[in-house]
C-alpha cells in the first residue's frame, strides 16, 4: 500500500494546475483509471501513467521514490515518445501484461461520451481519434490481430496525444 501512496502523491503533485479541456483537474483522469484496473502494481502504474510524458518528473525520479520495477517498466511502456508512431506505441503496450491493463483503462476512459471531445470545427479529426482508440481497445483485447491492427490504422493518421488536458 505505501507504493500506491507514493504513486498518488507523485501523480497529484506532477499534476497539480492541469485541467482537462471542460476544465476539471487533470489528475481525475489517472485517478478514475486507477480504479479500473486490479492489482496494486497497475493502480501505480494507473496513476502514473502521464507522469513522465507529460511533466518534468521523469523514471528515473520514479526509481528514487522507491517504485518497483514491475511499476516502472509499466510507465516506460505507456509512455508515448512524441516521435513514435501511435500503432508501435499500442503494440509495446500490449506487450506488457501491467501496460496493457492500463492502456485498455485509458481508452475506455477516453472514449466515453462525456468525456470524448466532438469539437464542430475539428469533427474529423476527433471522430478520426476516437476510431484509433477503438481499434487500439480492440487490438489490445485480442479482437484483431497485430496485421489487422496496422492494416486498420493506416488509414488513420497521427491524432494529438492528449486531447484532453489543457496546459497549467
Amino acid at each position: 500500500m505505501a507504493e500506491l501512496e507514493t504513486a498518488i502523491r507523485i501523480a497529484v503533485t506532477a499534476h497539480a494546475g492541469q485541467t482537462d479541456k471542460s476544465g476539471a483537474p487533470y489528475i481525475t483522469h489517472p485517478l478514475r483509471l486507477m480504479s479500473m484496473v486490479e492489482s496494486d502494481e497497475a493502480k501505480c502504474a494507473a496513476v502514473l501513467h502521464d507522469v513522465v510524458e507529460d511533466t518534468p518528473v521523469t523514471l528515473a525520479d520514479l526509481r528514487r521514490e522507491g517504485l518497483s520495477d514491475a511499476v516502472l517498466e509499466a510507465v516506460a511502456c505507456l509512455t508515448h515518445a512524441k516521435e513514435q508512431p501511435y500503432v508501435d506505441y499500442v503494440i509495446r503496450c500490449k506487450a506488457n501484461p501491467i501496460a496493457r491493463q492500463v492502456k485498455i483503462a485509458d481508452l475506455i476512459d477516453n472514449s466515453r461520451p462525456e468525456r470524448a471531445m466532438l469539437r464542430p470545427a475539428m469533427i474529423d479529426r476527433d471522430l478520426a481519434r476516437i476510431a484509433r482508440y477503438l481499434l487500439s481497445h480492440r487490438f489490445l483485447s485480442n479482437g484483431i490481430t497485430e496485421a489487422e491492427y496496422r492494416s486498420l490504422m493506416q488509414s488513420h493518421g497521427d491524432v494529438e496525444a492528449h486531447p484532453f488536458r489543457e496546459s497549467p
